[in-house]
């Protein structure tokens, strides 16, 4: 029998899990998700030039709790996702390979993320009419 020298793939288990996968994992995620969310807004375009009738059913559909949950993640995701993007170019540009300084851009992509997310939310919900 011969001995294949080749190297062997490493078991899931020989990787320790790290912030940085998380946020590059949910990068892609979020970019998953806005791409099927913005569906609702081309139904959203649809209704708006299709007329009155179906303007008033897609804001009735939008409006609704459902409809306003996905809104919420579209507008999380978004921030997320433009936030995650600007650490990749970073990442392009040689910044932030050290672990420390990984860590610590991940977590600000998360909590800017948040904050951005929650600052456009409480705008919108502030200054839309839902009902």
């Amino acid at each position: 029998m011969t001995v294949n020298p080749r190297p062997l793939s490493p078991h899931l288990q020989v990787y320790r899990f790290f912030p940085a996968m998380a946020v590059s994992i949910l990068h892609r995620a979020s970019g998953v998700f806005l791409s099927l969310a913005s569906l609702l807004l081309v139904y959203w375009l649809l209704a708006v030039a299709n007329g009155p009738d179906a303007y008033a059913a897609a804001s009735q559909i939008l409006a609704s709790l459902p409809g306003r949950l996905v809104i919420a993640a579209a507008v999380i995701a978004f921030w997320y996702h433009l936030l995650a993007g600007l650490r990749h170019l970073l990442l392009d540009a040689g910044i932030g390979f050290d672990l420390p300084v990984a860590r610590r851009i991940g977590f600000a992509v998360v909590a800017l993320a948040v904050l951005a997310a929650a600052a456009t939310l409480a705008a919108a919900w502030r200054y839309l009419d839902w009902s």
